[in-house]
Order: structure tokens, then sequence, then C-alpha cells
């Protein structure tokens, strides 16, 4: 019967002391002390799964810890995106970075510019004075990239910053340059320069467009969009013109100056609004991490 007491009583003192390891347990049966060695045990415990990237949905890996995570985190994040796209399009050539929040929507931060004249023709008429255009672009942005039904079909939001060079060169119709309703004598009037720029310091754009995956890592991208750049503010000169009044279309003098014809030229050049809607077409690859 003893046994059976001193048998129970260790066991129980045994368990209410496992966690202290090597610590000694003493069991006193009478005038007998018994001293024990508690075991250390070892506890097991299972680290969060954390966010798993399903390759079947065409989506990024999941970032979200990069704005909940700390600081440590989101160095970690921003030093590794989840995805470089490189494209070529209306903005220009760029390249862009992508880091995914969750499995439908991505971030992106990007640049694209360039010349891009020829994308839209390379010339184009204000009223019935027809420029040939050049352009340098640069166009940096951040967007939102969203996959509504979390598969290849997409829809973007953003802002573009534009810093556009656009510059232009009058080509006269006929040996003469009509503005404002009157013809004049191209060579009087020398050739007409300007330049435009778009009054809007923010352009906000939104797209459509599809994304599908190629390989794991490997996938394509295009889009259709407009970003508004607002209306225009033109400078208009003459280059080679005559110092004098100038004529007309049958050599009669009129009351006109080049510089005058110039003021003309500009107030219709702005009055176009060359690209005030700019139309968004690009193309491109991703490489997904």
């Amino acid at each position: 019967m003893k046994l059976i007491q001193l048998t129970a009583i260790t066991a129980a003192v045994l368990a209410s002391t496992a966690a202290l390891a090597a610590d000694p347990v003493i069991v006193i049966d009478g005038n007998n002390a018994v001293v024990y060695e508690a075991e250390p045990v070892a506890v097991a415990y299972q680290a969060d799964a954390g966010y798993a990237y399903n390759a079947d949905a065409g989506v990024l890996r999941n970032t979200t810890g990069a704005v909940v995570g700390g600081t440590k985190t989101f160095f970690q994040t921003v030093t590794h995106p989840a995805a470089i796209s490189a494209e070529v399009g209306t903005l220009g050539y760029g390249a862009n970075i992508g880091y995914a929040l969750n499995d439908k929507t991505e971030l992106q931060a990007g640049w694209a510019g360039g010349d891009v004249a020829d994308l839209f023709g390379g010339d184009f008429d204000a009223n019935d004075v027809n420029y040939e255009v050049e352009t340098d672009f640069s166009n940096p942005y951040l967007g939102v990239q969203l996959r509504p039904m979390a598969n290849w079909f997409t829809v973007g939001a953003g802002i573009i910053v534009p810093d556009n060079e656009i510059n232009v060169t009058s080509n006269p119709n006929g040996g003469v340059y009509k503005v404002d309703g009157k013809q004049y004598n191209a060579d009087d009037v020398g050739t007409l320069k300007g330049s435009l720029e778009h009054r809007n310091t923010l352009a906000p754009y939104a797209t459509i467009g599809f994304r599908p995956n190629i390989t794991n890592n490997f996938g394509l991208f295009g889009e259709i969009g407009a970003a508004y750049m607002g209306k225009t503010d033109a400078e208009v000169s003459t280059v080679g013109g005559s110092n004098g009044f100038i004529r007309d279309e049958n050599g009669v003098v009129t009351g006109e100056t080049s510089a005058s014809v110039a003021n003309k030229a500009e107030k219709e050049l702005e009055d176009e609004n060359y690209v005030e809607w700019l139309p968004i077409v690009k193309v491109g690859a991703t490489y997904r991490f």
C-alpha cells in the first residue's frame, strides 16, 4: 500500500515540476527521503506559415508585411520587389517595379520617357498651320494595378509627374502660312518655331489591360488608357523672316510683321491643346521573383 501511495505522490510531483530542468525533487515517505532528478521537457512551437503565393492566380508574392512588419521588414521588401517590368509605349521607353499587397492589388512605381513623337504621327495641324514635332518625354509615375477577378485582367490608376519637352517647327503650305484666317508669304514670315508645355504638374491616368503569366517567373502585359495632361502653354517665334511688313499670298503688303503673325500662331497653337488627353498604349515583359 505504501508503495502505491509513494508511486502516486512521486508522479504528481514530477508532473508539476517537469518544466524545471535539472532541479531535484525530494519525496518524503515517513522517515525515508527519496531524491529524484527531473528531466527537462522539450516544448515544440510551430511557426506561422505566413503568406503564400498562388501561382495559378497569376499574381505577385504577398508583401503586405512591408506595411505592418516594422522598419526592418519594410527595408527588406523595398530592396526586394515582387516584380520588375520593362515597357514601351506612348509615354516612352521605361521600366517599373511592383509590390503586391494581396492577390488582387499591386503597387507600381516607374518611369517612361524619350522621343516618342513618331508614335503620334510626327506632325499635327493647328488650324491651317502644319507643325513637325520633336519630343523629349520624362514621365515618372506611381500607381495601383488591380486584378478584380484575380486573373490576367487588370485595371490600373495613378499619377504621372510629367516633365515633357515638346518642340514644333512649321511647314509652309505652298509657300504661304494661313494664320487667323489670312494668308501670309512664308518667306517674309520666316520659319515658325515654338515649344509647348502642359499645365498639369500632376496628371491622373487610368488603364485597362492584361498580364498573362508565361512561366512561374516570366509574363507579358499590355495596357490601354489615357492621362489628363491639361491644357497647353505655347511660345512661338520666327526665324529668318523679314524685318518689315510682310506680304500676303498675292504680294500685297499687309500691316502685319513677323512678330505679330507669330503671336497669332501662338494663340492658335495653345487653342489646339496638343495631346491634352495623352493616350496610353504600352506593352512589356515582367519578371516575377
